[in-house]
Order: structure tokens, then C-alpha cells, then sequence
């Protein structure tokens, strides 16, 4: 990982070598990433309950005056500014966030503060996982075949979720993600000439699972 502040190629440290081309760019929805990494909806609706509680002791308690909903009004404020805070994080992630596949290696450029760009050469990606959602984006985890592990919070956002110990890279939110796991598929096979290609139908994200399942793409 290397962070720098120039990009020579959009989403690259540096220049392509002679031998490489670029086969996809792309980068996260962030209204998509807001749902699935931010949890925006979950915390909806943990203060709509709040809320509503509060609401609930009030008028067990009487409502004389506009006072009496001052609990009411305190929750649903802290809700809309949390709510509001996570919606900017996501759109400045996905903002800040390239993703980048060529014939040789993924590039992940990441970062809201410091930008840093992660390589992850074709030839170690074991696997690739294809986890999609109801408008056609998705989540794709990568699985490594390196001794050299990625720290989960360097990663994150885009880090497989409860992969805390054997942290995988994930290209998350990514629009049309089947078409972009196929290709990735592809682009591997052409590095492990002798890997195997899954043909599953996609998988959708369960909304409420604290893990979504993923369809197995392609192994080495």
C-alpha cells in the first residue's frame, strides 16, 4: 500500500507498464454503500423506536404543553444528524474510491483523509465472491493466496464484514456487479490457466443478515 498524492492514470500510482492494460474502472454507489456498510436503515430505525418510546412515556406521563415532547423532538434530532453524518461518510468513501482491474492486478484507491492505493496482483486472488442486491450492484470479495495478511481497518469500507482475522478485500456497491465478477473471472483464468469457473446464479444480499451469502465466481 502506497499513498500518494498524484495520479499520473486516474485510480493508479503510477504509469501502466507496456504489458498491462486497463479491462475495468469503477466505484461504488453510494446511496448503496450508505444501506450495506453504514447501516443507515438499521440506525433509522433504531431511533424511530427511541422516538417512539419517548413518545409513548409522554403521553403515558400526559401532554399538557409542547414541552412535554421535548424528549421526542431531542431523539429525532440525534437521529437525523446521525443519519445525516453516516449519508456524508458514504458519499465522501464513494467519492474518494476507485476501483480499478487490468490484465495483471486489482487496484483499490481507497481513503476520505489520506488516500493510499492497495495492489492485489490477479495471480494471488484465489477466489471471487458475488454477493448482489435488488438493483443489480453488489458486493465481490476477494480471497488472497498470500502469506502477507491486509489489515481489516486499513481496508475498511471495503473489507468482507466478520472477516476481522482473515480480512478480505471487497469491491462493495458495485454497480452491474455480475457483469464485473465475470469479468474479473476472466481476468484470472488468464493469469491461472488451470482454474475452475463457477457458473451460480447470483446470490441476493438477505437485507437484515449480519453476513450476506456469496456466490463462488472463480477459483485458482
Amino acid at each position: 500500500m502506497t499513498e500518494h498524492d498524484h495520479e499520473p492514470i486516474p485510480g493508479l500510482p503510477g504509469m501502466l507498464p507496456k504489458d498491462e492494460r486497463i479491462l475495468w474502472q469503477g466505484a461504488p454507489d453510494w446511496r448503496v454503500l450508505a444501506r450495506t456498510a453504514f447501516h443507515t436503515r438499521l440506525v433509522t430505525g433504531y431511533f424511530v423506536l427511541l422516538a417512539g418510546w419517548s413518545l409513548g412515556a409522554a403521553l403515558a406521563r400526559g401532554v399538557t404543553g409542547i414541552g412535554d415532547l421535548s424528549g421526542v423532538a431531542l431523539t429525532g434530532g440525534l437521529g437525523l444528524l446521525a443519519v445525516g453524518l453516516l449519508n456524508a461518510l458514504a458519499w465522501g468513501s464513494a467519492r474518494t474510491t476507485l476501483y480499478t482491474l487490468t490484465n495483471r492486478r486489482i487496484v483499490l484507491r481507497v481513503g476520505v483523509a489520506f488516500s493510499k492505493c492497495i495492489n492485489l496482483p490477479l495471480r494471488l486472488v484465489g477466489t471471487v465472491g458475488l454477493a448482489t442486491h435488488a438493483d443489480g450492484s453488489g458486493d465481490l470479495p476477494l480471497t488472497l493466496s498470500s502469506d502477507r495478511k491486509l489489515g481489516f481497518l486499513a481496508l475498511w469500507p471495503h473489507a468482507r464484514p466478520w472477516r476481522v482475522s482473515t480480512p478480505e478485500p471487497m469491491l462493495r456497491a458495485v454497480p452491474e456487479a455480475a457483469q464485473v465478477a465475470a469479468m474479473i473471472a476472466r481476468a484470472c483464468l488468464a493469469v491461472h490457466p488451470h482454474g475452475t469457473v463457477a457458473q451460480p446464479a447470483p446470490v441476493a444480499a438477505p437485507a437484515r443478515a449480519p453476513e450476506p451469502a456469496y456466490a463462488q465466481t472463480v477459483a485458482a
